[in-house]
């Protein structure tokens, strides 16, 4: 039995007081970590939700004149589309032909460290999938998700427009589009082909992509090539 004033009673109230302490930390740690978890996700949160009742699927989208493709990757030394940029492509082509998108803006790097991204989705768009080349334009500067959305707007005219790129990428490019003066709907691209994995591993990206989404839309940083006014979209629509 443990007497007041004895030394395992002291020892008994300082284990007790040491439990507390330590669950105490645990707590602040616990709460911290989930403020910190909060704030990193808001970029994420605002993109996520700008898009919400903006995505369709290809057989439900509006009927726009525009279709924009988001380039990524291609293969072959830059000459064919990668199995991500071949859905994105399969999809736009199926909107054409389905008259939901007159005009296809293939939008990407000219010069990637894979190759010529929109050289490539024009000729395979024009190829195997059977677009009218006149409908097909080209932005071979739009180097990012934000340049080609900024680009789409001020150098080619586009004011409304469908974006085919895959789901995990599709919020963050319909939330920059609209944000910088497109009324923008999405269309999730096929993705035939890639694994689980992958799509796990580009979703995490895409996630932590969203912080500097928003910085760029806060600040509205300009597109890293700046293009005067380029008539190719409002031609194509003519012809």
């Amino acid at each position: 039995m443990i007497r007041p004033g004895d030394p395992d009673d002291s020892l008994a109230t300082g284990q007790v007081v040491s439990r507390v302490s330590r669950w105490r930390l645990v707590r602040r740690v616990a709460v911290l970590g989930l403020v910190c978890l909060l704030l990193v996700s808001l970029p994420w949160i605002w993109t996520t939700g700008a898009a919400r009742g903006h995505v369709y699927a290809a057989d439900e989208a509006p009927t726009v004149d525009v279709v924009i493709v988001l380039g990524t990757a291609v293969t072959e030394g830059g000459r064919q589309p990668g199995i991500r940029l071949a859905g994105r492509l399969e999809t736009a082509a199926e909107l054409v032909h389905s008259q939901r998108a007159r005009v296809v803006l293939v939008s990407g790097d000219g010069n990637g460290t894979s190759g010529d991204e929109t050289a490539a989705m024009a000729d395979h768009l024009s190829g195997q999938l059977g677009v009218d080349p006149q409908r097909i334009v080209a932005d071979p500067y739009g180097l990012d998700t934000y340049d080609s959305c900024r680009r789409a707007r001020e150098v080619y005219g586009v004011e409304r427009a469908l974006i085919v790129t895959q789901s995990y990428h599709l919020s963050r490019a319909v939330a920059l589009c609209r944000h910088l003066g497109i009324d923008a709907a999405g269309v999730p691209a096929r993705c035939t082909g890639c694994g689980t994995g992958l799509l796990l591993e580009k979703a995490v990206r895409d996630y932590l992509a969203s912080g500097k989404a928003a910085w760029d839309a806060i600040r509205r940083r300009p597109p890293a090539v700046d293009s005067p006014a380029h008539p190719g979209v409002t031609d194509a629509l003519t012809n």
